[in-house]
């Protein structure tokens, strides 16, 4: 099509670029604003998809764009090495995972530099490898000291696909979020992280989060789910035990026509121990237990339960109402056990309707009664006044809470109370291929966690993966059979490994000091760059990623290591590629190759594509054409700038008073810059920044024509072309870097200064010039800047509308303000 191949190109510059390690931070210069860049680590599945291409050249705008700026760029990239896929596939292949997750390190690793992203290689992190999982384990032995890491018997999730246990985050609408496999409960002894202790902060702190998208705050504020209520213990009759009961509605108790735990709920077993309903009770609870959670919670699924044959004793007001276990009810939701008011609760209704129960109205309107007979048709879960509630009748819903909560703490069964949806964050995982926990544990110390001197606590070579359920290490004879490090005696190591989130938790803190041996990072190497300045990453990992990195980056502090209480201060998430309606998936068999895309079209051209089809922020959808379109634009830059490249004056030659063509192809020069800055820096409207760079071409294209020109002429189409190359830079890096070698550039068009708009280029040529009649808007004329008051005048009198009020007047006056109003005053 024309000289430019961008295979050769590209090759040329990511040759340039390796040899003069371009990219490469050593140490903070303090004299330079620092500019921390990242995106969120891939896993290394062996392979890019072109939602990577477009997530990754997102920050490699950025980055380039920051450093031409002046600031000095930290943007660095490394691997989430760990986890069930590489595990999986190794079973599959027969395979060891370390072997297999090497090798797709090494593939992407590849397409990643053929796309020319700007990464300083030096700082590159595998998660898999020891020196850096030796600093997991450091920070749970610290964790453990603190008693932030523990060991409880929890029921916990399980998808049985993946045979390991999973937090609440990782399930989506019931299903694995790694597999899409089912989910259901089961009971085990896990290690878990007290993230419960920082609820409340990282509720705080979201508000301080002011360039975090309004959605994701959202998602994390519903996620920690913060409840203000009452914690009330209601006796069981005929025994000791006692149930818990959080509740937001303490005024409505005295409504409370039955309680529903939940199937997992301890004291299930202990009520029907002995009893005629045991089998049945047994039965539905297994039900419910073998079902996957999609099915359990479903909004608007069918409320089931049993009766256990026992009753509960209200102790507000001594009534016996019966208990039941509940599908509605969420263990891990307030205590596991609800006080039901079907009156003024919709799912407690439906229930309540579904099995006969009595529904009984305890809050009406100011100036009402309690309607007779109690036959409401739905439930009111406004508040009012209190009704059949002793001696609370007539206070408010607020009052009454108020000294509700106050009689229960004096009585002992109660108190106010605060909650969390967020639960202990449960890290224990029955798999391989992850960090192991640095735990012993023996019979007469307990567990006891590994000496730091024999960190780190390495995964044996050879395993037997599999599905058989458990953790493979437990097989391991020699890795398991170890002495206790406190009194000496046979012990076993823990067998569980950590949840890889643990890993994705703290790895940018790493990039900053990689190559540490004797601590995870200075504390004095981070402090100039953190918090992340940008971080780009998708909305997936609003509730599962991005909260355990800010739990974390806490818990450095705590520990001294960071000054920080936010870990990133901008992030971006970017949409998906869609291709044929669907996500880009191999499931979906959807997916476009970008190593095709680069060998067709080149780097730029595929690059291009995925920042100009749409928003970053939204989904793009595919298109070949548009890919097309986009090669098609480049190889016209270069066939215009071959036209007229033997005309151009030299690099750095004066700009002489040039003619009105080239005065507005200038113009359209500096207000592109300008349009360009505003779109990358400020608003990362990257679509829009690649548009402008395009409507500039259109007005090059008249003056590069191929005839002979001015010098006024050639000196405008060299800043254009040598502005060109620095705008579009960032998007298209090898294509301008080869464009500024060619009109004679010094060094990288990366490090060139950010060209700066001219503000006496930035005025148009013509103004709108409001004409006015008696101060009424007649008309808008279009003028050259600067118009005298004869020309304006002149101009508005050929207009029909002011030559209508003007027909049979005198012009007694006339206000002229130059560039903005002309008002003709008539009598």
């Amino acid at each position: 099509m024309s000289g430019y191949n961008p295979q050769e190109v590209e090759a040329k510059w990511q040759t340039a670029w390796e040899r003069e390690n371009a990219f490469r931070v050593s140490t903070l210069d303090p004299a330079r604003p620092a500019y921390y860049c990242l995106e969120m680590l891939p896993y290394p599945s062996g392979n890019l998809h072109m939602g990577h291409v477009r997530n990754y050249s997102i920050g490699d705008v950025m980055a380039r764009y920051r450093a031409m700026c002046g600031e000095q760029v930290m943007h660095v990239i490394g691997w989430d090495a760990f986890g069930l896929p590489a595990e999986n596939a190794a079973i599959r292949h027969d395979e060891d995972p370390g072997v297999w997750t090497r090798r797709n390190i090494e593939a992407m690793r590849g397409q990643f530099q053929r796309l020319g992203l700007s990464y300083d290689w030096s700082r590159e992190i595998a998660t898999c490898d020891p020196e850096f999982y030796r600093w997991n384990q450091w920070f749970f032995l610290r964790m453990l000291e603190r008693g932030i890491a523990y060991r409880a018997k929890r029921l916990l999730n399980w998808c049985a696909d993946c045979a390991t246990v999973l937090a609440n985050e990782q399930v989506v609408s019931g299903r694995c979020w790694r597999c899409d496999g089912p989910v259901s409960r089961r009971e085990f002894d896990q290690w878990f992280l007290r993230i419960t202790d920082y609820a409340q902060e990282l509720l705080d702190d979201l508000d301080d989060l002011e360039n975090w998208p309004d959605r994701v705050r959202t998602m994390q504020r519903n996620w920690i789910g913060r409840s203000v209520g009452a914690q009330v213990s209601f006796g069981v009759d005929g025994s000791e035990l006692k149930l818990e009961v959080f509740t937001t509605r303490l005024d409505t108790i005295h409504g409370a026509t039955y309680l529903a735990l939940a199937a997992e709920h301890p004291a299930v077993e202990a009520l029907i121990e002995g009893s005629e309903q045991h089998d049945t009770v047994q039965t539905f609870v297994d039900t419910q237990l073998n079902k996957n959670l999609e099915d359990r919670f479903v909004e608007g699924a069918e409320k089931q339960g049993v009766f256990t044959g026992r009753f509960a004793i209200n102790p507000f007001s001594g009534e016996k109402i019966p208990i039941w276990v509940a599908n509605f009810v969420l263990m891990d939701v307030g205590t596991g056990a609800i006080m039901s008011v079907p009156a003024h609760d919709q799912r407690d209704f439906d229930f309540a309707t579904a099995y006969g129960l009595e529904i009984r109205t305890v809050i009406v309107a100011a100036g009402e009664t309690a309607p007779e007979p109690d036959t409401p048709i739905e439930a009111t879960s406004q508040p009012g006044v209190l009704v059949r509630s002793g001696d609370y009748d007539g206070l408010t819903s607020e009052e009454a809470r108020k000294k509700m909560a106050v009689f229960a703490a004096e009585r002992g069964f109660g108190d106010a109370k605060v909650t969390f949806r967020l639960k202990d964050w449960g890290v224990s995982r029955q798999r391989y291929w992850g960090t192991p926990i640095p735990v012993i544990h023996c019979g007469d110390c307990g567990p006891v966690g590994v000496p730091e001197e024999q960190l780190p606590v390495e995964l044996p070579a050879k395993a037997p993966l599999g599905k058989a359920g458990g953790s493979p290490l437990a097989r391991v004879e020699e890795f398991v059979h170890v002495d206790c490090p406190s009194c000496g005696k046979p012990a076993r190591r823990e067998t569980d490994t950590m949840d890889t989130f643990v890993d994705s938790s703290w790895y940018y803190f790493r990039y900053l000091d990689p190559h540490n041996s004797d601590a995870p990072f200075d504390p004095r190497k981070q402090a100039g760059w953190m918090p992340v300045d940008l971080y780009v990453g998708g909305i997936e990992h609003a509730t599962m990623h991005l909260i355990y990195t800010r739990f974390w980056t806490k818990v450095m502090r705590d520990l001294g290591l960071v000054a920080v209480d936010e870990p990133v201060e901008r992030l971006f998430t970017q949409g998906m590629v869609i291709k044929d309606g669907f996500k880009m998936s191999k499931s979906k068999g959807n997916v476009v190759d970008p190593d095709e895309m680069i060998a067709r079209y080149g780097a730029d051209t595929t690059r291009l594509f995925c920042l100009f089809a749409a928003p970053p922020e939204r989904d793009l959808d595919w298109s070949e054409a548009g890919v097309e379109g986009c090669a098609r634009f480049l190889h016209r830059v270069w066939r215009l700038y071959e036209r007229v490249a033997d005309q151009l004056p030299p690099h750095g030659s004066s700009i002489p008073g040039v003619e009105r063509d080239a005065l507005a192809l200038r113009r359209k020069t500096h207000r592109t810059i300008e349009r360009v800055s505003q779109d990358i820096g400020a608003r990362l409207h990257l679509n829009t920044a690649v548009s402008a760079v395009m409507e500039l071409i259109n007005a090059i294209a008249p003056a590069a024509d191929g005839k002979e020109c001015s010098a006024g002429q050639c000196a405008a189409l060299r800043e254009a072309f040598e502005s060109l190359a620095k705008i579009l830079s960032p998007f298209a890096p090898h294509f301008c870097e080869e464009l500024w070698s060619k009109l004679g550039g010094r060094g990288f068009v990366f490090r060139a200064a950010w060209p700066q708009p001219d503000p006496a280029l930035l005025q148009t040529d013509q103004v709108t010039l409001v004409v006015q009649v008696n101060g009424k808007l007649r008309a808008r004329i279009q003028l050259p800047r600067d118009a005298d008051e004869a020309a304006a005048l002149a101009a508005a009198r050929e207009d029909s509308n002011v030559v209508a009020h003007l027909a049979e007047a005198t012009l007694r006056r006339v206000i002229h303000v130059p560039n903005k109003l002309l008002n003709l005053v008539v009598r």
